[in-house]
């Protein structure tokens, strides 16, 4: 006789906007928001395209802040909000990748400012209510449901520009999002169909748009792949790969998306035996036999992603720091996790070696 199912899943209030022109509907989206006066939030290499989104609502831009950076430093974070608070804005659309998504959940998180999104990039941080703030070299993660954005407009037009190196690890690190997601402690049926066909999506796009970065069909797809491996990470805990990152990016200030793309087979490989109907789903979402961190692993060298921490500026010597840093506040993880087996993770993935179980 079959088990009946048991699980618990919290659907996420979010509304999502997709497709090619979405990036019109965004005034219609700040009137639903009830918003009257909106920062624009991005990096200071999205700013001409800020300017574009404050073009399109007028005098319903309040500012351009393009100060947005890599892992919302606690700094940064707080000139955000001194600047919201002198243009007297009602809330904020954040323009770009996760620096600039990550910086509006934090203005959302300690000064109550909806945010509205415009993904670049494909790193599905959009999706979550995973809020990171950096401070004194340690990233502190948590969840609130008041980070999460009130809409999200995928425009794969916005994504045309994005270079291939670029578009290739923030799509690996989309696909880390669902990974973790499948073998999570509070996983569920719903979860991981829609992982699965995250994945399926992430990894067939891939390949597609390196090979023609016009091709909007191809960044459709991913941003359709982003959208529901980040709605994985929102609705999951995270693990033993996001910790990793999470100490190595606060740490050592690693770039965010080449560091998910290198670390993500050799925690796929530690957590392999521990984890078999992850890997099952991997596999059919690969439409391989092969291990999937061996895929994984080849997928990313073929689309000519880095290949070892150590190439993102790691040294050998950061290795024992970030062991320690991990196991002072581990995350839940279907394989324990010691500093043995953390070094050779580590190790492994500092040199470019394949990944080992």
């Amino acid at each position: 006789m079959n088990t009946p199912l048991g699980f618990t899943y919290q659907a996420l209030p979010m509304r999502v906007v997709m497709g090619t022109g979405a990036l019109d509907r965004l005034a219609d989206e700040i009137d639903h928001a009830e918003l009257k006066r909106v920062m624009v939030l991005c990096s200071p290499g999205q700013r001409e395209l800020a300017e574009t989104v404050a073009s399109l609502i007028g005098a319903r831009a309040a500012d351009i802040h393009p100060h947005a950076r890599m892992h919302v430093p606690a700094e940064s974070a707080a000139d955000a909000q001194r600047r919201a608070q002198e243009v007297n804005a009602d809330g904020c659309i954040a323009v770009g990748g996760g620096s600039a998504i990550g910086l509006g959940k934090i203005v959302a998180l300690q000064y109550g400012l909806p945010v509205i999104a415009v993904p670049t990039t494909y790193a599905g941080s959009e999706m979550t209510p995973v809020w990171g703030l950096t401070e004194n070299g340690v990233k502190r993660t948590g969840r609130d449901p008041r980070v999460l954005p009130v809409s999200v407009l995928y425009d794969p037009a916005l994504t045309v520009t994005l270079p291939a190196a670029v578009s290739v690890t923030s799509g690996m690190n989309a696909i880390a999002h669902a990974v973790e997601a499948l073998y999570a402690p509070d996983a569920s049926p719903v979860i991981d169909l829609m992982a699965e066909e995250g994945v399926r999506a992430l990894a067939a796009a891939l390949p597609d748009l390196v090979a023609d970065g016009a091709d909007l069909d191809a960044r459709a797809r991913a941003q359709y792949g982003a959208w529901l491996c980040g709605a994985c990470l929102g609705a999951t805990t995270m693990s033993l790969h996001h910790k990793l990152c999470h100490a190595l990016g606060g740490t050592l200030d690693l770039p965010h998306a080449p560091t998910h793309t290198v670390v993500l087979p050799h925690a796929l490989a530690y957590n392999h035996d521990a984890a078999p109907k992850a890997v099952a789903a991997l596999g059919r979402a690969l439409g391989t036999s092969a291990d999937p961190a061996a895929y994984l692993w080849d997928l990313a060298d073929r689309l000519g992603a880095p290949r070892s921490l150590r190439e993102l500026g790691m040294a050998d010597s950061d290795i024992d720091r970030i062991v320690q840093v991990t196991l002072a506040n581990p995350y839940a993880n279907p394989r324990a996790v010691t500093a043995d087996g953390l070094s050779h993770l580590l190790r492994a993935a500092w040199s470019g070696q394949p990944p080992t179980a």
